[in-house]
């Protein structure tokens, strides 16, 4: 991670992640977005890191953060997008969709956990490619957004 910071372009400065995991599956399909998936996959996590799955248990939702790596390369075009690549529809931001054309091409999910074993997690619900490397897992428990959903309604 960057440990110092650049005040003149705060900005511009390069951040690396290393994966922690790699998300593995046979299915043939992948849904566009997890909210509509029943796809299961295995979570392969690094040995260094698996001790941080502790307290994770079948039942539990979490949040998978991962790079969408077989996404075209983002350009200017981008910016604004068909939703879902559909021309019918009228073009958006980008940051208002949930495109996996981004500039930082970053895709969250969550996910049901199914099982858990040597290598990692079983999950339900995933929209990823076998391979896509996960870059963080966050614990999703809805109470927590209760509150927020309720205050925010128009």
């Amino acid at each position: 991670m960057v440990n110092q910071r650049d005040e003149s372009l705060p900005g511009d400065m390069a951040i690396t992640f290393r994966p922690i995991g790699v998300m593995r599956t046979e299915a043939a399909e992948i849904p566009k977005h997890w909210s509509v998936s029943d796809v299961e996959g295995a979570l392969e996590i690094r040995e260094e890191y698996r001790q941080g799955l502790r307290d994770i248990r079948p039942g539990s939702l979490i949040i998978l953060f991962f790079l969408f790596h077989e996404s075209p390369s983002f350009a200017a075009e981008f910016l604004v997008q068909h939703p879902r690549g559909d021309l019918a529809r009228p073009k958006r931001g980008v940051f208002d969709l949930r495109s996996p054309i981004r500039p930082n091409p970053i895709g969250m999910s969550i996910v049901n956990v199914i099982g858990i074993d040597a290598s990692g997690l079983r999950v339900k619900g995933i929209d990823m490619f076998d391979g896509t490397p996960i870059l963080d897992i966050k614990p999703f428990r809805p109470a927590d957004y209760k509150g927020l959903i309720e205050k925010n309604r128009d």
